[in-house]
């Protein structure tokens, strides 16, 4: 069974990481995305570490800056992942992310298109991806809800898999939210719960716990994130 567990680990490690295309905005690590995408003329640089299970654990890396070009939002997603006396993978490729619809802060419903690719560099470059659809709605002003429908390809054998979550967000004031969300991707129930703090108005930590699979397969997770964002002009 530890055989089986650790195994488990990295593939999640792996999906959660490498897999799971970099949310733009607000999403920072979190499963489920919002429908925002930055301002013209801004950049962001989202990093985070994780920790999923133990002895062994897998530990996870990721740096994914990105920025507003005319409509869209541009990034690159670069990834490793790693389970003591095992190789460590590592994927990059960029994303892409379009609100077509509402895309004013303060938009009471808003929806967005975003994909990416991303190669396995460890084993040759093999190619995966993902497609997904965020909405977001405002019912108050300190409330949104993210909903997210989509499909990931797992690198290599490009088998697709579903994707979908909801995730409610709740802003206490103007430096604290705290988030809570349900997701399944790779056929992996994940429940997620945590918070964004911000330092200042463009710099901002997260940090969120998780438990991911059910049964004797079930895996605690821990991630902390940095996010900054800055202007080009």
């Amino acid at each position: 069974m530890k055989k089986n567990c650790t195994a488990f680990r990295r593939a999640f490690a792996w999906s959660a990481g490498a897999c799971l295309v970099a949310s733009a905005q607000a999403g920072g690590h979190f499963d489920v995305d919002d429908a925002g995408t930055l301002d013209p003329g801004q950049c962001q640089q989202e990093s985070w570490i994780s920790r999923t299970g133990k002895r062994p654990a897998a530990l996870g890396l990721h740096v994914g800056p990105s920025c507003r070009l005319g409509p869209v939002e541009l990034g690159v997603s670069v990834d490793r992942t790693s389970v003591p006396g095992e190789r460590a993978t590592s994927a990059v490729g960029p994303q892409l992310k379009w609100t077509f619809h509402g895309q004013a802060a303060d938009a009471p419903l808003a929806a967005a298109l975003s994909g990416g690719v991303l190669f396995d560099v460890t084993r040759g470059g093999r190619a995966g991806g993902q497609l997904l659809v965020p909405v977001t709605w405002r019912p108050l002003d300190t409330l949104q809800i993210h909903a997210n429908l989509g499909a990931d390809w797992a690198t290599g054998t490009g088998a697709r898999t579903g994707r979908g979550g909801l995730q409610a967000e709740w802003a206490v004031n103007d430096t604290l939210s705290l988030i809570a969300e349900r997701n399944r991707a790779f056929r992996v129930w994940t429940s997620r719960v945590g918070l964004r703090y911000s330092l200042t108005p463009l710099l901002s930590v997260d940090m969120s716990a998780a438990r991911i699979g059910a049964g004797d397969r079930r895996e605690n997770a821990f991630v902390l994130g940095f996010n900054y964002e800055w202007s080009r002009r």
